[in-house]
């Protein structure tokens, strides 16, 4: 399976009862396997989940620590790209040249590496002091 299709089986089952926008994303670990995330609302909005963190939650939960590309899908006209949130979510567990690949269900996508994405990133080495 590839990360699309992970990404786009997972974005039809997204909870969001209250937007209608549904979100998928996919992420292949340095070992090559692929976690999958989907949106998850909740009624006291914004309190809700993100597609990118739930699948780096199920990264993290299986061992995984790296990874190494991105997709993220949306019934959207445009490529919708992470929110500022996911993409230091996003940065935290991959590198600089790793690509994040946005995506439309009628194929309109758009890659960007994560140094694109996130210019001037918070890192651990800013923590190195502390």
């Amino acid at each position: 399976m590839s990360l699309l299709d992970a990404a786009t089986n997972v974005q039809s089952k997204a909870y969001a009862p209250y937007s209608n926008f549904k979100v998928g994303a996919a992420i292949r670990g340095a070992s090559g396997a692929i976690y999958a995330g989907c949106n998850v609302e909740n009624v006291a909005y914004p309190e809700g989940t993100c597609a990118e963190a739930g699948a780096i939650a199920t990264m993290v939960a299986a061992g995984e620590t790296q990874l190494t590309e991105v997709v993220v899908i949306a019934d959207s006209p445009l490529p919708v790209s992470p929110c500022g949130g996911c993409r230091q979510k996003l940065a935290e567990f991959s590198g600089p040249e790793t690509v994040v690949t946005m995506t439309t269900l009628e194929g309109n996508s758009k890659s960007l590496t994560m140094a694109e994405l996130l210019p001037g990133a918070f890192t651990q080495a800013h923590m190195e002091n502390s």
